[in-house]
Parts: structure tokens; C-alpha cells; sequence
């Protein structure tokens, strides 16, 4: 008699928390200008700051740090309008998250800053490429982009990238072992995003395939990518 065929298990994109605590803040050489601008506070250099830096950097984790220490508001770039500027702005604080060229209200963002000069008001602003880069149409915004002070995230230097991968293994309740972070180091791109990208693709495959997260599972996945 045959034997039954088994199901194949299906991998389910659950959602996974990331801790953006101060404590779960991983600090290297890579981070530790932007670190000490979070820290710093309320003594900075301008009250209007910029954090640039690659996807994956860490800057959503700083800004979120330091709008619980400042009491700052947060909205996405691309949500902001003109209308939405005064509330915005109520507590004093705020985070623009994730200024993009080209996919933001160009006005809403130069009465923001205008505003924001004239209340007194601290915001933090997330990009990843610096202002010089925004083809921006508004010539005061250039301007005034131009003028905020960036306090850029580099790449992960290799004491900090291993912190990384096991810092998102965990986020992911993965156990992992040396063998596999080593090999995971000397294997993907030395960046945040291949990090997170890799660790991702590890879990879904291990669940989905009912096997551990190991080393050899990951040469495998990797040799066929």
C-alpha cells in the first residue's frame, strides 16, 4: 500500500517585531556620529537635522528613540500636505520619515520648515541620499534643504554587520551559531538591506522546508540565488 502523501508545509508571512528600544540599538563605528546626534539632544547644532543613510542603516530606529526622549510626532514624507503642517508641529517635535526626490509635497514640506523655524520646533528628517541630490522644483526648498546639517549612517564595518545578522535572526526567535553568521559575512553584500534580505530568506525556507537554520541550509539557498 502506498503511503500517504504529506502535505507540504506552507511558509506563512507572519509579521515579526523589530525592537527599536535605545538597549536594542546596535553601535559601531558606522553609527556612532548619528548615535551621538539622538544623544545630544536638545543641544544640537541646528534644531532642524538630517539622518542619511542606506535602507536597513538604523535611521527609522534612531528617529523612533528620539521621538520618545523628545516627545516628537512622526509622519511619512509622502503623507505630509500643507493642511497637515500646524498639527504636525503641535508638540514641538517632529520626525519626517523617509524623504524620497521626487515622491513628496514640495510646498508642504517648505512651510513645514518655514514653520518650524518660526516655532522653534526640533524635526529630524530620514533620507537616504543627502539634499544635494533632491532635483527639487521649489528653489527656496533647495535652498533650505541645502542649509540643514546631515549626519550621515555608513556601511556596517565586519563587527558591527555580524551584530547585524544575529540582531535580525533574533528579532526573527531564530537560533543561529557562529559557523552560520561567519559564513553569512564573508558570502552577502556588506549591507543592512542584504542582511535583513538574507535572514528573511533563511527563515522562510528553513519553515518551509521543516528543516533548521544551519550553514549548509544557507550555502544551498545562496548557491541557488
Amino acid at each position: 500500500m502506498a503511503s500517504p502523501i504529506q502535505p507540504r508545509q506552507l511558509a506563512l508571512a507572519l509579521p515579526h517585531a523589530e525592537s527599536l528600544s535605545r538597549d536594542d540599538f546596535l553601535e559601531g563605528t558606522a553609527n556612532a556620529a548619528a548615535l551621538h546626534l539622538i544623544e545630544s539632544w536638545p543641544d544640537w547644532p541646528n534644531r532642524i537635522m538630517l539622518l542619511v543613510g542606506p535602507e536597513g542603516a538604523g535611521k527609522s530606529h534612531l528617529a523612533a528613540i528620539w521621538a520618545e526622549q523628545a516627545g516628537a510626532r512622526s509622519i511619512s514624507a509622502h503623507a505630509l500636505t500643507a493642511a497637515a503642517v500646524p498639527a504636525a508641529l503641535a508638540t514641538g517635535a517632529l520626525v519626517v520619515e523617509d524623504l524620497v526626490p521626487g515622491s513628496f509635497d514640495e510646498r508642504a514640506l517648505f512651510h513645514l520648515l518655514n514653520l518650524a523655524r518660526e516655532d522653534e520646533a526640533f524635526v529630524l528628517i530620514t533620507a537616504r541620499v543627502p539634499p544635494s541630490a533632491f532635483p527639487a522644483e521649489l528653489r527656496d526648498l533647495r535652498s533650505r534643504l541645502r542649509a540643514v546639517p546631515v549626519v550621515s549612517l555608513l556601511p556596517p564595518d565586519d563587527q558591527l554587520f555580524r551584530a547585524l545578522i544575529v540582531k535580525f535572526c533574533a528579532d526573527r526567535q531564530m537560533s543561529v551559531d557562529e559557523s552560520l553568521v561567519g559564513y553569512l559575512v564573508t558570502r552577502i553584500d556588506r549591507s543592512f538591506a542584504a542582511a535583513r534580505r538574507t535572514v528573511e530568506l533563511l527563515d522562510t525556507e528553513a519553515l518551509r522546508l521543516g528543516r533548521p537554520v544551519t550553514r549548509a541550509l544557507a550555502a544551498e539557498l545562496l548557491r541557488d540565488g
